[in-house]
């Protein structure tokens, strides 16, 4: 580690470079006058565990988050190696404290301690003989990328990882070493296709000769289509289709001859590409619109041909998937989709709730990777087209406001419900929730939220204060401020911060 630290340039010191008994004054002293004490330094205590568990652990100081740590035992992870967890711990008889000395008294460093495997157990004891370097490889590439330094593998080690730059896409970095989007994909576990400058990736073997300039899947316009249906149906982004054909705009024309980044002809599965199946069966979490756009087919074709009555599906349920050939009637359109300028007081969850979709199916078709909007920005709406009848659509307008809402110490989804006048089950279908677990700093939409404009009121715990002071000073109860704060019991630490109910 320390030698490949070097190599990337980045300074690194060893506190004993040869089979030393070192105190643990001895140890410390070392440590702490290496870089001065400095805040910037990392500090990486290196272990084998021991107690009968299996897989890799890194645990980080109370005084620090978790993104080192969380990227060094996914790094590790990515090695083959199960990645137990990381985690602080507390002393005993002090939890303000970190339990390990080693982190405890290296303040102000960033002091972490990775056990790379369990040596008293079996799977373990074989991976760490063969594969304990690699898994000290991927400490070094975790801080390399910590501290933002450009990575370069060993040599000889036959692996390549690349760095992503501003104005860099999957499609691009694919094209750029010869290998497909999907094996992008692949190699670094993505689950999205959404990439931060300075994140480093995999860069798997390409399999054949495809440069990924030539051999590219074409596809011809058809009527009914336009660039997110059709980016949709290959697994890429607009953008990726954007660039791969040097489009200024989303105009499409009907025979206009489209390149599909990624896809090789002759190397990738198309077989949901080519055509639709004749039936589908409904599984968790499809809708009519996932499901519409699954087959290159619109809501209310899927509606016509299943003599479907409401947009409920259940699990299990039997659709036919009508067929659409290209040249199929179905509006004189010239396959325009429906847009939505977003206006004053908009929100994804009302826009949604307007035109009978989920959130997630407008942020899928608008390749959104965060939910703030613009008021005038153009929004895709999927599963309506230019000239379709939005006269249901229109009338559940109900114009309803939103409000948002930052979750503070002590917030509970109850708590922020009875603040704001709504219920916990409304809050949850705004924000898309699939539990009741809030964190600090989290940003809610409140639906209907006219009579929540102000900033519920706070207060941060002082020397010297009792809950019985607290609602006192502010003219409410002890029991509405244990409600608004979820607590049980009537002890306080200063500092604490508590929500203020309305009185």
């Amino acid at each position: 580690m320390y030698e490949r630290l070097k190599q990337l340039g980045i300074p690194a010191v060893l506190t004993r470079d040869y089979d030393e008994n070192l105190s643990r004054t001895e140890r410390l002293r070392r440590a702490n006058e290496a870089f001065g004490g400095s805040s910037n330094a990392i500090l990486i205590s290196n272990h084998i565990n021991a107690g009968g568990g299996e897989g890799a652990e890194v645990i980080y100081a109370l005084r620090n988050n978790s993104t080192l740590a969380r990227s060094i035992l996914e790094e590790i992870g990515s090695e083959g190696q199960i990645m137990r967890k990381y985690y602080q711990r507390r002393l005993p008889e002090d939890p303000s404290k970190d339990y390990y000395y080693i982190i405890r008294e290296t303040s102000p460093m960033q002091s972490l301690l990775v056990e790379y495997g369990f040596i008293d157990n079996a799977n373990d004891r074989v991976k760490l003989q063969n594969d304990l370097l690699n898994y000290v490889e991927a400490v070094v590439r975790a801080i390399a990328q910590y501290a933002g330094v450009s990575y370069t593998p060993p040599e000889g080690s036959g692996t390549n990882f690349y760095t992503v730059v501003k104005g860099d896409s999957l499609w691009s970095i694919a094209r750029k070493f010869g290998v497909t989007v999907q094996q992008l994909r692949d190699a670094n576990d993505l689950t999205s296709d959404t990439l931060t400058v300075g994140q480093l990736l995999r860069i798997p073997t390409s399999g054949g000769t495809d440069n990924g300039t030539g051999g590219n899947v074409t596809y011809t316009v058809q009527r009914g289509d336009s660039l997110w249906s059709i980016a949709s149906r290959y697994g890429i982004s607009v953008n990726d289709l954007r660039r791969a054909n040097n489009l200024t705009s989303d105009t499409l024309s009907i025979g206009q001859v489209l390149i599909i980044p990624g896809v090789s002809n002759g190397n990738e599965d198309n077989d949901n590409i080519t055509g639709p199946s004749t039936t589908y069966t409904v599984q968790s979490g499809d809708s009519l619109w996932s499901i519409a756009n699954r087959f290159g087919v619109t809501v209310q074709q899927l509606r016509d041909a299943n003599n479907l009555t409401s947009d409920t599906l259940s699990i299990g349920q039997v659709l036919t998937i009508p067929s659409v050939s290209g040249d199929e009637d179905i509006g004189d359109n010239n396959g325009a989709v429906f847009y939505y300028t977003v206006e004053r007081g908009d929100s994804l969850w009302s826009i949604a709730r307007k035109f009978g979709i989920t959130v997630q199916e407008i942020r899928d078709a608008n390749d959104l990777v965060s939910d703030t909007l613009s008021v005038g920005q153009s929004l895709i709406i999927p599963g309506l087209s230019a000239d379709e009848d939005l006269e249901n659509g229109n009338n559940n307008n109900d114009n309803t406001t939103t409000t948002t809402y930052t979750v503070v110490s002590g917030d509970s989804l109850w708590s922020i419900a009875n603040r704001f006048g709504v219920t916990v089950q409304e809050i949850r279908d705004a924000n898309d929730l699939v539990s009741d677990t809030l964190s600090i700093g989290q940003v809610l939409i409140i639906p209907n939220g006219d009579n929540a404009s102000n900033t519920p009121t706070t207060y941060t715990v002082a020397s010297g204060d009792s809950l019985w002071s607290i609602a006192r000073k502010f003219g409410v109860t002890v029991g509405d401020l244990k409600n608004a704060n979820n607590l049980t019991n009537n002890l306080l630490s200063i500092g604490q911060v508590l929500v203020i109910p309305n009185n």
